[in-house]
């Protein structure tokens, strides 16, 4: 399983450290973004910290309404509660790590949001929103989109 690249529509991810792996004290996988790639809604995790390290080219997060650039050896620590989402802005592909902790995300999420948004096009938003809220993350849409 370790070696199973997860695509939910253009980004890859794949695991390296799950709960089971760590005692439920952390996750860790690794997530590559091709350049222009759709990415996910801004959110934010109720009850986990993310960390980000930058292994490749340059991915852009969004974290509370704040750019910040993560190349390679680069960090950010993305605290519970904070509304974030990323971009690839640069027209090389990223690969990084996401360092999740507590361990309360896992491939099951991915796999469902994968189910979703590789169904069709334009992905079912309201369905997407219930595996999102179902694993912890709350979505934060624009006032346009949720309307």
């Amino acid at each position: 399983m370790k070696d199973e690249i997860i695509r939910v529509g253009q980004i890859g991810i794949r695991f390296l450290l799950e709960a089971a792996d760590t005692n439920g004290s952390v996750v860790m996988f690794e997530f590559t973004v091709p350049a222009g790639a759709k990415v996910p809604v801004p959110h934010y995790h109720k009850a986990y910290d993310e960390t980000i390290y930058g292994v490749e080219g340059v991915v852009t997060f969004t974290v509370e309404g704040k750019p910040v650039d993560i190349g390679p050896g680069e960090t950010c620590f993305i605290p519970r509660g904070a509304v974030h989402g990323f971009n690839n802005l640069k027209p090389t592909a990223v690969k990084a790590l996401a360092v999740i902790t507590p361990a309360l995300l896992g491939p099951d999420f991915f796999k469902e949001a994968a189910a979703v948004v590789n169904a069709g096009s334009p992905p079912d938003v309201e369905k997407l929103r219930g595996v999102l809220l179902k694993h912890g993350l709350v979505p934060v849409m624009s006032p346009v989109a949720s309307k």
